[in-house]
């Protein structure tokens, strides 16, 4: 599209130009005003002006001639009339003269306004040309992602690495990925440590350390260390090729605000219309000879003053450019009204695990039964823990690892269902599980940790109890911790005067150890999947406009019965599909950033359409004449569409400040 509106502008400039100067040459003080011989001066005009009204123009013409026959008048319906008026009007004074009455006739012709013709054809043009050279650099993110996945990758096959296109992936195959090398597809780190840049998809700047049992995603730039991975998604399946059809839907969808703007330029083009003729009429009545001129020369000039092209941009430009900035930082918009919606939300309801908290158990405390033991009660723990599949188990052994711990080797690993696990470590019989399973094993010094477990229990932590033979060796706490951005992403929330409420599934005294925490205002626990989508479905009816934010599977029903759903990058598929927003890095400073963009957005939206009504207001009085008994100030149709061109280049550069980061 650009490169073919860029041509038309580039012809249609060239042989403007020359046309310019050939008219406005004797309007020139100090030039002769015979200084270009009008028997070949005007002709040659005609010439050149041709090719640029019906090659160049000819997108806008048709538009124009369409808006007609479906009835649907726009901007292009103006521009047709204007165009065709002083075209038509000029091929007439050149050809058939004598048409003419004798009042309209200056220096043994008629004036001919070819310049006006061409240059109202190429100043719209090149209104098209920035218009969308602008929505080209606001896709410039999107593209680069695009182009961020590898063409290759080295597969391991036999031991041995073979490169292989990306598109021969399949998932469970096993991928080296180097220094320096790009993700080729989304997986899970086998084995092996490295450094990731994954600022193309979070908007994070910093790099992560990720290492065994993390995820990646394709796009995401290796720094150092080298690791295998494991294809879990390929193809049109891959977190990068998700963005990029998000997104591309959302550029094409519209919010409210941009449709009640689709409207109005409905109303305007006829109103203008019948402005233009209601200006032909009275300058013809009591106007200044020649009056048939002066009448159709201002007709022309109100209708292309005030052709609505800002109008129609001031909206689906701000909204574009928003969608990618928003891209930019990992904010998925799918739907143009989201960011509408966003704006006059009042509430904003929350999942608890995964949203406000991790998603994933983590040691918070372990405490021996004797001073110093920390570290052996762990190893010990994690030696049997490992044979486990539990999450808490999972959960006990990441945490030896992380502290540099070398798990004991265990043996005799049982599973007791619902109780806990047990085996025997250094010749040690081991039992990990409940007090009460415990208890009835004989287990003794198991009293000494109660009153301390009561009190992590009432937080709505986890504890676990370990015993070795016959006596109690100590309890390891477990907890969903919370992310470290949730605390001041709720500050920010409630300054922004939205209410928060908190709807989870997990126990009362957990969700309430959490609200008291993060000081939330409303919580409800225990809640099934459908229960949150019949708790978002009364909010609503009683008026609230609600933000809903989850992660699950479960909150799948929640998030499409909400105004706006904002689903969590590292959430379930389900749950992002069903949302309006998804955020690529997964944390609530990604929802302050949607929830502060959207501000951004519509205030920017809102200026445009500002502009564009008071230019048109103030324009219109002058266009039509109405200083002219006052100042003998006229507008000729290439001020007014210079001028018009003017206004929509102002809209598109006040969008574009959106891609200024803040």
């Amino acid at each position: 599209m650009i490169p073919k509106v860029k041509a038309r502008v580039i012809a249609g400039a060239l042989l403007t130009v020359p046309v310019m100067i050939l008219a406005m040459a004797g309007h020139i003080p100090g030039i002769p005003h015979d200084l270009f011989d009008a028997a070949w001066s005007v002709p040659l005009q005609c010439m050149l002006t041709t090719p640029v009204v019906l090659w160049c123009g000819w997108p806008l013409l048709r538009k124009g001639v369409v808006s007609f026959i479906r009835r649907k008048l726009n901007m292009f319906s103006l521009i047709l009339l204007g165009v065709a008026a002083t075209y038509l009007y000029s091929l007439a004074a050149l050809f058939v003269p004598d048409m003419f009455p004798a009042s309209f006739h200056r220096h043994g012709g008629v004036p001919v306004y070819f310049e006006a013709a061409a240059m109202i054809t190429v100043l719209v043009l090149a209104g098209r040309w920035i218009e969308h050279a602008a929505q080209h650099r606001t896709g410039a993110a999107i593209r680069k992602l695009a182009e961020l996945s590898p063409r290759t990758a080295r597969r391991l096959e036999n031991g041995e690495e073979h490169e292989v296109p990306v598109d021969e992936i399949r998932v469970g195959d096993h991928l080296r990925v180097r220094p320096g090398d790009t993700v080729p597809v989304d997986g899970r780190i086998l084995e092996g440590r490295s450094t990731l840049d994954e600022s193309m998809l979070t908007g994070e700047s910093l790099p992560v350390n990720r290492s065994k049992d993390d995820d990646v995603a394709a796009g995401i730039r290796n720094i150092d260390g080298s690791f295998v991975m494991e294809a879990v998604k390929v193809g049109s399946d891959t977190l990068l090729a998700r963005i990029i059809r998000l997104v591309e839907h959302a550029r094409e969808s519209r919010a409210p605000i941009q449709r009640v703007a689709d409207r109005v330029t409905g109303y305007i083009v006829p109103v203008v219309m019948l402005i233009a003729a209601v200006t032909f009429a009275v300058w013809y009545a009591v106007g200044p000879e020649p009056r048939l001129l002066y009448a159709l020369i201002n007709a022309v000039t109100v209708i292309m003053i005030t052709c609505p092209c800002a109008l129609g941009l001031a909206t689906p430009m701000s909204i574009v450019v928003g969608m990618g900035r928003g891209a930019r930082h990992g904010i998925l918009i799918k739907e143009a009204a989201a960011l509408e919606t966003l704006l006059h939300a009042d509430t904003v309801v929350l999942d608890k695990t995964g949203t406000l908290t991790l998603g994933r158990p983590a040691v918070t405390a372990c405490i021996p039964a004797r001073d110093g033991g920390e570290n052996e009660l762990l190893r010990i723990t994690a030696a049997v823990e490992t044979h486990s599949e539990h999450p808490l188990a999972q959960a006990v052994v990441e945490e030896a690892r992380s502290s540099g711990l070398t798990p004991f080797e265990a043996e005799d690993f049982t599973a007791h269902a619902g109780e806990g696990i047990s085996g025997t470590v250094k010749g040690r019989h081991v039992r990990i599980g409940k007090r009460a399973w415990l208890e009835d094993n004989g287990i003794e010094g198991l009293a000494r940790f109660e009153r301390m477990a009561d009190d992590y229990e009432g937080q709505g932590k986890t504890v676990i109890h370990v015993a070795m033979d016959q006596e109690a060796a100590g309890i390891l706490v477990l907890s969903d911790p919370i992310r470290d951005s949730t605390p001041p992403a709720m500050d920010a929330l409630r300054a922004f005067g939205l209410r928060v409420v908190m709807l989870t599934g997990d126990a009362e005294k957990t969700a309430r150890h959490i609200g008291r925490i993060l000081e939330i205002d409303e919580i409800h626990a225990g809640v099934l999947p459908a229960d949150k989508h019949d708790f978002i479905k009364q909010f609503r009816e009683k008026g609230d406009v609600v933000i809903m934010v989850g992660d699950g599977i479960n909150d799948a029903p929640a998030l499409s019965a909400a105004d706006v759903g904002v689903a969590m990058g590292s959430g379930s598929d389900i749950a992002i599909d069903s949302a309006d927003i998804a955020l690529v890095k997964g944390d609530l400073a990604s929802l302050v950033k949607a929830v502060q963009l959207s501000r951004e957005v519509m205030r920017n939206i809102r200026q445009n359409l500002f502009f564009a009504f008071v230019y048109n207001l103030v324009s219109i009085p002058i266009a039509a004449g109405v200083l002219y008994p006052f100042t003998g100030l006229l507008l000729t149709p290439v001020v007014a569409s210079a001028a018009m061109s003017a206004s929509s280049i102002s809209v598109v550069m006040n969008a574009l400040r959106l891609r200024r980061e803040r």
